[in-house]
This record gives C-alpha cells, sequence and structure tokens, in this order.
C-alpha cells in the first residue's frame, strides 16, 4: 500500500505537466494560425478587387477574340 500512494502522486503530476505543456502548444499553435489569418486577410485581393480584375482581362480576351475572327475571316474569303 505504501508503494502504490507515491506511484500514483507521481503518475498525476506527471499527467498533470503533460497536459499543460498541451496546452500551451495548442495556445502556441492557435496565436501562429490567428497571425497567417491576419496576413491573408490584409496581403491579399478582396472579393470586389478580384472581381473587378477579372472583369478587365475577360474583357481583354473579348477584344482578343474579336481581332482573331477578324483574322481567321478576312483568310478565309
Amino acid at each position: 500500500m505504501e508503494a502504490i500512494i507515491p506511484l500514483g502522486v507521481a503518475l498525476s503530476t506527471g499527467f498533470s505537466v503533460l497536459i499543460s505543456k498541451l496546452h500551451s502548444r495548442i495556445g502556441e499553435l492557435d496565436k501562429r494560425i490567428d497571425t497567417v489569418e491576419l496576413r491573408v486577410a490584409t496581403d491579399y485581393l478582396s472579393k470586389q478587387e478580384f472581381s473587378s480584375a477579372l472583369e478587365r482581362v475577360e474583357a481583354h480576351m473579348v477584344r482578343i477574340e474579336n481581332k482573331l475572327d477578324k483574322i481567321a475571316n478576312t483568310k478565309c474569303d
């Protein structure tokens, strides 16, 4: 009986230390994820900016298609 009590105390202490280290690591990872989220939110395009840029690219593509169609029509005639 005398050996079981110190063993139980040692196991519970070891488990407590393990849990506290895991908790601190999870907290650290949470802070790092928050930092990445903030960087993504500030460094990348908003949906409106992306939509505007995509519309400009589509307009240029339509102009290129029209020019290619004209070239193809003049070569075929």
